[in-house]
Formats: C-alpha cells, structure tokens, sequence
C-alpha cells in the first residue's frame, strides 16, 4: 500500500472522539493555570510608604479588671513584632502612634443548662484606639468603640477541657490584637 492509498493518519484519534491526556499531564496543566498571576491570595500593605516604625505606649485603663490594658499593649507589640512590616520603636522615633483606652471589659453567662447552671460565658472587650500618622500629623484610622467578642466553656464539652475567665480573657486580647493589627496594616 503507497501513500497515495494509505487513509490519512489520524494520530490516534478516532473521527468524532476527543483526544485523550493523561492524568498527570492534565493535573500539572490545572496546577499551574491555578498558580498563574492574577490567582491566588496575597497580602500586601495597605500602609504608606513613609511609615516605617511605630510607637505602642501602654492602653489607658478605664475598667476595674487589673493588667489588662498592659495584656493588650503586649498582645499588639507581638502582633506587629510578627507581622514585620512596622519597627516598633520608642515614640520619640516614631513615624506612627498607635494609643488607645480600655474602655469596657465584660465578662457575662452566654448559655445555661435546663438547670440554669452557667455552661457558657462570654467576654466582650471594648477600646477606642487611633492610629496616629505622625509624620503627616493626622490620623490614619480611629475607633471609639471597637469591641470584639469570644466565648468559653465552663464544663468539658467533647474532648474539649473545661475553660476558665483566665482564657476566655486572653483569646479576647489576641482576637483584639490580631483585628488591629490586620486593620493597620491591610487596611481592614
């Protein structure tokens, strides 16, 4: 049989049938269009570029619940500490001041079994906080009431352990610091 006979080569497809891949080709293929540019999530600062260093001095107290405002300026020193994009420096060398007051802390029964015995608390925390440009003399964003919320269990639940006020105060501040911080920094 001469090439003038042959029926056309078809390259292993069959008239009206797709093409087959392999799987790992086609993973590959979906792994990449998934890593391109435009996909993906990445964070970036929504601070000006002038501000390099801030300044925390220590919350204004205005609750009766002793060491919180020290346990919050702490929890917000280590948030930017870890987030990198601010030097925490004296306010003297400050580009930006970051102040703020306790204004209310509230620890209150969330839930109860058919007994009424309190299984459940809530903390509520609430600060007004500025963060000051200190270069440009203004501010950059203000809140005079952020309040931020968590609850804790008083008895076991599951292989959850029973909590107490200790931790249900501290996953606050850290809820706090983590909502100022990405606030300063991102811009939410």
């Amino acid at each position: 049989m001469d090439s003038r006979t042959r029926p056309p080569r078809m390259w292993g497809r069959m008239p009206g049938v797709a093409p087959r891949r392999s799987a790992g080709i086609w993973i590959a293929l979906m792994l990449f269009a998934a890593s391109g540019p435009g996909c993906g999530y990445t964070v970036r600062s929504a601070l000006p570029s002038h501000l390099k260093t801030l300044a925390i001095p220590v919350l204004v107290n205005n609750t009766v619940e002793f060491g919180l405002a020290d346990d919050i300026t702490q929890a917000l020193v280590d948030g930017f500490l870890a987030d990198r994009h601010l030097r925490i420096v004296q306010e003297r060398d400050a580009d930006a001041v970051l102040r703020g007051t306790v204004s209310a802390y509230k620890n209150q029964v969330f839930g109860y079994t058919s007994t009424e015995r309190a299984t459940e608390y809530e903390v509520v925390l609430t600060v007004r906080v500025s963060f000051r440009d200190m270069v440009k003399n203004r501010d950059v964003w203000k809140e005079d009431a952020l309040s931020v919320r968590t609850t804790y269990t008083v008895v076991p639940v599951g292989t959850e352990p029973a909590k107490t006020e200790t931790d249900g105060r501290r996953d606050v501040i850290q809820k706090l610091a983590d909502q100022i911080v990405s606030r300063t920094v991102q811009g939410w």
